[in-house]
């Protein structure tokens, strides 16, 4: 039984500008030979925000606002959508591209070139690369069945991840392998706050050996949890809190990340108060759902939740035994 203490919320989004350009105006003479064309304009298309589904059924009162376009000239309109959507999208985070997207946001992080830099994306899962990295340049996650390596981007808190080139490899050794990648990553760099989930092995000393060392403890961890910085806050901030809706898992077992599926319980949607909210992990670390704190159980009664859970089927284990049913009613 864990549970875990955390904060979220998203970057603002900046409204897309759309410059209409008049159409070229002929001669009138010329003018009156030529049909008449058919203009569209395309209507400003809004960022799509998740979680929420949106749907246009169309005009069923049957107006004359419709255009009259083949698909020829849709299909024209919606790739050039498409394209802006890209260098808005990625062009601006890259620091490449013209224009005032080309100018980072006030919550992202500049991008540093680096000379090492090799993007592993798209690159075969379990594949050993034939190259060795300096993992000096990296931030070295060590998990009981694993090493984890995610490149560490310059920085005074060394909080900064980029999730572009990653790498895996057996315990204290540098054989270098491509993870699994179960979910998109990001592509940008992003603050996250590093907890260890996991467990202690307490092993006993035999009886007939009374000589040999009394209790060993070790801890084993068995998976990492990467909680991004709320607008990628530092921690010495004054507002800083975490973003609890954007958690990335690092498994040992399966030597590999993905991104968390979170619950939010709380009313308010993205817009809420981050600082109110409280994440709640369970079923080992594959259960996360936030509450708010005013909700929080106190640990004891959590404790004897768990312990009767797990009472009540020892118990109908024990009575199945005596009995020809299989269910119990003696509660």
């Amino acid at each position: 039984m864990r549970a875990l203490l955390l904060n979220f919320s998203p970057p603002l989004l900046t409204p897309r500008t759309l410059t209409l350009k008049p159409p070229f105006s002929p001669p009138p003479a010329a003018a009156a030979k030529l049909p008449l064309p058919l203009l569209h304009t395309p209507t400003p298309r809004t960022r799509r925000t998740r979680f929420v589904v949106m749907a246009d059924d169309g005009d069923d009162s049957g107006g004359g606002d419709d255009y009259d376009m083949d698909e020829d000239e849709d299909e024209e309109a919606e790739e050039i959508d498409n394209k802006k959507d890209y260098d808005v999208e990625y062009d601006r985070l890259l620091g490449i591209g013209g224009g005032s997207f080309s100018t980072p946001g006030p919550d992202d992080i500049e991008m540093v070139s680096s000379g090492s830099f090799v993007s592993t994306q798209g690159w075969e899962e379990e594949t050993v690369v034939n190259y060795k990295i300096d993992e000096d340049e990296f931030h070295k996650i060590s998990l009981f069945h694993c090493d984890f390596f995610i490149r560490k981007p310059p920085d005074p808190d060394s909080s900064v991840y980029d999730f572009r080139e990653m790498y895996v490899t057996p315990p204290d050794m540098d054989v270098y392998s491509i993870p699994r990648v179960l979910a998109p990553m990001p592509q940008k760099y992003i603050r996250c706050s590093k907890t260890n989930y996991g467990c202690y092995n307490v092993t006993e000393p035999p009886i007939d050996a009374p000589r040999d060392p009394m209790y060993k403890t070790e801890r084993e961890v068995l998976k990492v949890f990467l909680t991004k910085h709320y607008r990628n806050r530092r921690i010495s901030d004054s507002e800083f809190v975490l973003d609890f809706e954007e958690i990335y898992v690092i498994d040992s077992k399966s030597k590999s990340i993905t991104r968390a599926k979170v619950v939010v319980t709380i009313p308010g949607g993205r817009d809420r108060d981050r600082r109110d909210d409280l994440l709640i992990i369970r079923d080992g670390g594959n259960s996360f759902k936030i509450i708010d704190k005013s909700q929080r159980d106190d640990p004891t009664t959590v404790i004897e939740r768990e312990e009767w859970v797990k009472t009540r089927q020892d118990m109908e284990r024990h009575l199945r035994k005596l009995r020809d049913f299989p269910v119990s009613n003696w509660f």
